[in-house]
């Protein structure tokens, strides 16, 4: 005999429909390919004492790069010093529970120190030196439209400034273009050297200068030799013994009035004669 079909039990049916969906099991998909989510790492902090021995390199990092744009004459220990300061700083206001890299804060910290030492450094307000940087735009500006050295009321005009406005600006700008002796200037293939290496020294012995004057000196003695013998008197008492006209007068028994008319007329012989060597010195040359 066939079994007759049986009905499903109600109560477990009922049951089964009156469980919520959100308390049913969930399904978890597993996507190929895909790991979980880390968690995040906790920062690690570090003590005082291994603080400058582990970042001592991270501090000379971060101040060689801030002092790649800076002249050569800047002391880069100073700066150096700045960014010790910057690590402590960052190391006793370090937070842990930000969730941020000791490392990635420190940079931050140390950085600002470090352009803070500058602003200290540097004479001149940011107010002054964004005014020069304005004003060393448009003369280069106008400098290269213009295809010439642009003249002060052109720079004016272009700064939209009276002339009076404009000579304000020039003295309140004057203290940000004051250039350092110390700074190193090199151009490609030559060797490095400051400005200071280019000024001439006034206690030093100008070679050239020396040479041309003993040349003239011996130009003019062999011109001297050449003169009349009182003409030739009279120039090695006033010039080289130094002796006045009148004195000159009793030792060659002549009159003041006299010694002044010789002395006139061998000053007209060797003017006339030093432009005629000194022409025939230039042409040999």
């Amino acid at each position: 005999m066939p079994r007759a079909a049986v009905a499903p039990n109600r109560r477990s049916v009922s049951k089964r429909a009156s469980t919520p969906a959100s308390a049913r099991r969930p399904v978890l998909k597993v996507v190929p390919g895909r790991k979980p989510a880390a968690p995040a790492p906790t920062p690690v902090t570090y003590g005082k004492n291994d603080l400058l021995k582990r970042f001592a390199p991270l501090v000379r990092h971060v101040v060689e790069r801030v002092a790649a744009t800076l002249p050569r004459n800047v002391d880069h220990e100073d700066l150096y010093s700045a960014g010790v300061l910057g690590l402590l700083d960052a190391h006793e206001k370090f937070d842990t529970g930000k969730g941020v890299k000791f490392e990635t804060y420190a940079v931050w910290r140390i950085k600002g120190a470090v352009l803070d030492q500058l602003r200290a450094l540097d004479w001149a307000s940011r107010s002054m030196r964004r005014k020069a940087r304005n004003l060393d735009g448009v003369t280069r500006k106008l400098d290269q439209k213009l295809g010439r050295a642009a003249s002060e009321d052109e720079v004016a005009r272009e700064l939209k400034m009276s002339r009076d406005e404009f000579y304000r600006l020039l003295d309140h700008v004057r203290g940000a273009v004051l250039v350092s002796l110390d700074e190193s200037r090199s151009n490609d293939g030559e060797d490095q050297g400051t400005l200071a290496d280019h000024l001439a020294d006034p206690n030093a012995e100008d070679h050239e200068a020396a040479l041309e004057d003993r040349q003239q000196r011996q130009v003019m003695l062999n011109t001297i030799d050449h003169l009349p013998e009182q003409e030739r008197l009279v120039v090695a008492l006033y010039y080289y013994e130094h002796l006045t006209l009148k004195e000159i007068g009793r030792t060659l028994g002549i009159s003041e009035s006299r010694v002044s008319q010789v002395h006139t007329r061998a000053m007209s012989r060797l003017r006339l004669r030093l432009q005629k060597a000194m022409t025939l010195r230039e042409e040999a040359a």
